[in-house]
């Protein structure tokens, strides 16, 4: 372990840290985390600012996962760190320092990691995702189900187990930072994509 490594690991933490979601909504006026969900995510602010502010904040977030891992390549470091530089990204992001170590639950910044580390597998999830977005209107319905496929696919590609551990790692926690949506889409009660806060 080397201490270029590790100064990747902490930045790209940093990095996924930045709260898109709650600087977007400040500058409208809103504290994000006092409406809707509560979550720092693009959902919270598709509810309550609408459809461009939520495009940014999906964008950038998307954007700080595959960044991290691109930070670690250019760093020189070995694939299985650029991964890690990664996940650290999604736990910045999920817990953030700025927010009080709370944040969104890493839908995005997920998408951003795998889509870097295995192309045909992000690609595909995400694909997967939108599209049982767009049939049943239910954003957490699709990213569980975007992550359940991840672990299928990479298991079936017989990724290194590098590879393997990781996107296991982001889509065991995409769904467990779902859970409380879980209940609700048990219960019937959770709210469809569109329905404003």
């Amino acid at each position: 372990m080397s201490v270029t490594a590790v100064l990747a690991v902490l930045l790209s933490y940093v990095l996924g840290a930045v709260p898109a979601a709650a600087w977007v909504a400040r500058s409208r006026g809103v504290d994000i985390r006092q409406v809707g969900s509560g979550n720092s995510g693009a959902t919270n602010v598709l509810r309550s600012l609408g459809k461009g502010p939520a495009f940014v904040v999906a964008a950038f977030d998307i954007l700080k996962g595959a960044l991290a891992v691109l930070l670690g390549r250019l760093l020189g470091l070995p694939e299985p760190w650029a991964a890690l530089c990664g996940v650290a990204a999604v736990l910045g992001h999920n817990f953030s320092p700025f927010l009080g170590f709370r944040g969104g639950k890493g839908v995005a910044t997920s998408f951003g990691v795998v889509g870097m580390i295995h192309p045909v597998v992000g690609i595909s999830a995400f694909i997967l995702a939108i599209f049982m977005m767009w049939m049943t209107r239910f954003v957490s319905a699709g990213s569980i189900l975007g992550a359940a496929a991840a672990i299928v696919m990479i298991v079936m590609v017989q990724a290194p187990l590098w590879m393997m551990g990781a996107v296991i790692f982001l889509a065991g926690l995409l769904i467990w930072q779902h859970r409380g949506n879980i209940q609700k889409l048990q219960a019937g009660t959770e709210r469809r994509l569109g329905e404003k806060t």
